[in-house]
């Protein structure tokens, strides 16, 4: 290598050059001639290089036979191209755009070479990385394609042979679009690559009877696009076209309907078309209708829920690749494939694009069509760690570099590694190595590789000590089998599989007998089969968490498996991770709904999958003991805060589309009871006032205006509608409005000035007792502000302590009639229980004028002692209160509760048996039941007297 070109090998230092700079000056590396008489044959065409720039063309031509014949071929056009090759690519691209419509192939193959020499001396210098390489590759795919569509769609339209289409219509595509797929799709074009397309066109711009004359002319269109680009002629061609990936290729045309092509797709396209639409791009023709196909197969491609089952899926596909062309021997250099053997590109790929749709469907950020982005996105996401991401992207640049020369040398769609000794030499010289060298380079990152990503496609089988009596007997199995989860072959394959684990894991819990029954439970309630247990074959520890959850109570197993994606977000990156603020949880929520684009129904179903996510999180949470049942209760709040300041805007929004925008000053959310506090448990309902401000305008002024008090109305129907309709996604919670002025006969919206006016005037002590709870949500800022310091006026107005005392007790009388406990481990209403204490604190709130929603600083007006009892009491009811109702829907019969479940209660309440348990609150219940009484007597007694 000369000195010049070595003393610019640190290539750093040249990051960010101009273009135009000496081209000396960014060479990094050095092909070196392996017939010396053809390099001199090249330098004597070149010998106003400079002395650094000379090698690279010597050792090209010198090396490679089909270089030697572009540098021949192109000696007058290079020199200007060299002096600022980026211009040079540019330039080839805008005259392959430009190139003439009526015969495109000439001028094409000729631009074709050019783009080839330029890239191949830039590649072997080291001017470009491998992205740039490809991309201008695949740029150049790109500008070929539009122009030999349009020249056949120029010819087709004069002849008439696409109904209803004029010559205008061709810059559109006249309603015909091509989809580059695989390497050209991600932009990732190889050397001497072919082409992936998949030709269709818009059946929706042709009435029924033209639709036959329509695609019969697109099929012409496409076979003479195709003729265009793929023909060999004495100039060679542009590129061979492959248009066997689309739906059905051997009884199908060339070109098809958006429509046909849709419903294939959605009916039956399998799992290799799924991970080849990762990489499909719109690259000529009707650009705006080939990504309305694109995104009406995103949830063909990118499944809702994580998709484990999409490994075994590759894998086959890997096999079966394998399979059909004879490459499943071990690693010997000479011939083997780079990218389809062991430890070649394509188990990179694979590796990369298994996880994309493991998880994308979930996570746009991890749908990149580059294989090295897609390795990025996924280590920043935590799918694959930090250093694998790394290497994987090393080993895939240095693998396609490899590619590269060996199809540089004759330009041929090859990838196997020459057999002959002389020919690999003669490659080992085009990457600027000795054979030797080269040799063991190649065979470290092809191993490195196989390891890698051989234990993801095939994992190792686990050494699972399987116990000698089986919990999992043959009638268990026979009765599972007949299960509608586990009907197809592939589910019984993959539980033949899992059996032996999930023997393991059911021997080690405490009652397995009980854990048995819970697990068959929750496949009961299974629809399917094959991707939950997918889940579990990929992830075992999910086993361990799936019957942590599904033993505590058969009706938290009947939730799971009707819901079973929210394992989804075990899975997610951050399950585990603490709770995140309340800022942060809001910024979490809209950034997931603006993934889902801005169709109303679509953002309710996706703040409805985000919800329960992050709903069983707190549950599981709960469950492990990660977070006791204090903590529990203000992220279920938390996280019914932030669903209503999420989903407002998108029911004010959807709402105004048609009626036009809120009048006057807009609508908030009131929240009361468990809400309002800011401490509720898994089952909790959601206590809404809404209050608006028409500020004097009397009618909305959409295309369908509405009265503002009807406004007002159907607006807060709309946002109950969003909050409990069961969608496909179930509902988001239940809504109770009964808190609102004059209960369910009042309207269900309130004006601010009625709210007012009801709460001064006729609101009775309940009422008031229920606003110390109140805290504004969702809505303008300056009307929640107005309404909070309205609510703290009310609190704070002046009332007799003795009239308020008496009306506690007669309402204390009512709650205890109308509702009586439904056994000892109800402890939310009787006297002295979780309600009584909340009632006294209130009133101890009303009665000191300061607007708290603080339980224990309500208390703290009737004395310290008696308010550390009371405020202590309240916590262990909580407590219980929250552990019992993550079992079931009502406080559970003690009698019939699991040993697992049992341990959760006793764990919550830190008592030592149920026994201690039931005496503890027995105790309590009294104690409190009397304290409160007494306390209420006293306040009463002077007006008694």
């Amino acid at each position: 290598m000369h000195a010049k070109a070595s003393c610019a090998l640190d290539f750093t230092v040249w990051t960010g050059i101009s273009h135009g700079m000496d081209l000396d000056l960014r060479l990094t590396r050095q092909p070196h001639a392996f017939d010396a008489d053809r390099g001199t044959e090249i330098a004597q065409l070149f010998t106003d290089q400079p002395q650094a720039v000379l090698p690279l063309l010597v050792g090209a031509g010198g090396t490679a036979p089909y270089l030697h014949k572009l540098l021949q071929k192109e000696a007058a056009w290079l020199p200007d191209a060299l002096l600022d090759p980026e211009a040079a690519r540019d330039a080839l691209l805008t005259e392959a755009k430009s190139a003439s419509v009526a015969a495109p192939g000439p001028e094409l193959r000729q631009l074709k070479g050019r783009m080839a020499l330029l890239v191949a001396l830039m590649d072997l210098g080291g001017v470009w990385d491998l992205e740039t390489v490809t991309q201008a590759l695949s740029d150049f795919a790109d500008a070929a394609c539009q122009t030999a569509l349009t020249s056949a769609l120029v010819t087709q339209v004069a002849r008439g042979a696409i109904p209803g289409q004029a010559p205008q219509d061709v810059a559109s595509g006249a309603g015909m679009f091509v989809l580059a797929m695989g390497k050209m799709g991600a932009g990732e074009l190889n050397y001497s690559s072919d082409i992936d397309l998949i030709c269709l066109f818009d059946n929706t711009r042709f009435g029924r009877a033209d639709l036959s004359a329509a695609r019969a002319g697109f099929v012409k269109a496409t076979r003479q696009m195709v003729r265009s680009l793929s023909d060999v002629t004495s100039d060679g061609y542009v590129f061979r076209t492959d248009l066997r990936l689309r739906p059905n290729p051997a009884v199908t045309p060339i070109c098809l309907s958006m429509e046909t092509a849709a419903q294939y797709y959605e009916s039956v396209g399998r799992g290799w078309e799924r991970a080849a639409f990762i990489k499909a791009r719109v690259v000529a023709g009707d650009i705006a209708a080939g990504q309305r196909f694109l995104r009406r197969l995103n949830p063909f491609v990118w499944r809702k829920h994580l998709d484990f089952a999409a490994v075994e899926d590759t894998q086959q596909m890997q096999h079966a690749i394998r399979d059909h062309k004879g490459l499943k021997g071990p690693i010997t250099l000479p011939g083997h494939d780079v990218k389809l053997g062991r430890g070649g590109i394509r188990e990179i790929e694979f590796f990369a694009q298994t996880r994309q749709l493991i998880a994308g469907g979930r996570d746009p950020d991890l749908r990149p069509r580059g294989t090295v982005s897609a390795l990025q996105a996924l280590q920043r996401k935590g799918w694959i760690p930090s250093e694998t991401a790394r290497d994987l992207s090393d080993h895939y640049r240095f693998l396609r570099t490899l590619e590269h020369r060996i199809q540089m040398l004759r330009d041929t769609q090859t990838h196997a590694i020459p057999r002959q000794p002389e020919d690999f030499a003669r490659l080992a010289a085009l990457m600027g190595e000795e054979a030797t060298t080269l040799s063991a380079k190649v065979f470290d990152h092809l191993t490195s590789v196989h390891a890698m990503t051989e234990a993801f496609f095939a994992p190792t089988p686990r050494s699972v000590e399987v116990p000698a009596t089986r919990v999992i007997s043959r009638d268990v199995l026979d009765r599972w089998l007949a299960l509608p989860a586990l009907r197809s072959h592939r589910a019984k394959a993959i539980l033949d599989r899992l059996r032996p684990t999930l023997e393991a894991r059911l021997t080690e819990a405490a009652r397995p007998e009980q854990a048995l029954a819970a697990f068959e439970a929750f496949l009961a309630g299974l629809p399917a089969g094959v991707q939950i247990l997918s889940l579990f074959e990929a992830n075992p520890h999910v086993i361990d968490l799936v019957l942590d959850v599904v033993t505590i109570s058969p009706d938290l197993a009947t939730y799971l498996a009707r819901n079973a994606s929210v394992l989804d977000s075990v899975i997610d990156g951050g399950f585990f991770a603490p709770w995140p603020d309340r800022d942060a949880l809001l910024h979490g929520l809209q950034t997931h709904l603006l993934t889902f684009g801005h169709d109303y129904e679509t953002q309710l179903d996706a703040a409805r999958a985000w919800q329960k996510d992050l709903h069983f999180r707190i549950g599981v949470h709960l469950v492990r003991g990660l977070v006791d049942p204090s903590q529990a209760g203000r992220q279920y709040a938390e996280l019914a805060r932030t669903v209503l300041k999420g989903v407002w805007p998108l029911v004010v929004k959807d709402f105004a589309r048609r009626h036009g925008p809120e009048p006057g000053r807009g609508a908030i959310i009131l929240g009361l009871g468990a809400l309002g506090a800011g401490a509720m448990h898994a089952r909790s309902d959601l206590d809404l006032i809404v209050v608006y401000d028409a500020d004097g305008e009397e009618m909305s002024q959409g295309s369908k205006p509405l009265a503002s008090r009807t406004y007002y109305a159907r607006l807060t129907q709309a946002l109950i509608t969003a909050l409990q309709a069961p969608m496909s996604q179930g509902r988001l919670y239940d809504v109770d409005m009964r808190l609102r002025p004059s209960g369910n006969k009042g309207p269900v919206a309130t004006s601010l000035q009625s709210f007012e006016a009801y709460q001064r005037q006729e609101a009775w002590s309940w009422e008031h007792l229920a606003l110390t709870r109140a805290a504004p949500l969702a809505g303008p800022d300056e009307l929640m502000t107005e309404v909070e310091m309205f609510c703290a006026s009310v609190i704070a107005a002046e009332r007799a302590p003795e009239s308020l005392a008496r009306d506690v007790v007669i309402l204390r009388e009512r709650i205890a009639s109308a509702k009586a406990p439904v056994n000892w481990l109800d402890v939310k209403v009787g006297p002295g229980s979780m309600q009584d204490i909340e009632l006294t604190a209130q009133t101890g709130i009303l009665l000191t004028g300061h607007n708290t929603r603080s339980l224990s600083e309500g208390l703290s007006f009737f004395g310290a002692e008696l308010a550390g009892e009371l405020a202590a009491r309240h916590a262990l009811y909580w407590d219980v209160r929250v552990a019992t109702m993550l079992l079931s829907a009502t406080p559970p019969d003690p009698t019939t509760l699991s040993a697992d479940a049992t341990s959760f209660l006793l764990q919550a309440s830190r008592q030592v048996s149920l026994q201690d348990l039931q005496d503890v609150l027995a105790e309590s219940q009294r104690t409190a039941a009397a304290a409160i009484s007494a306390l209420l007597a006293t306040y009463s007694a002077p007006e008694a007297t």
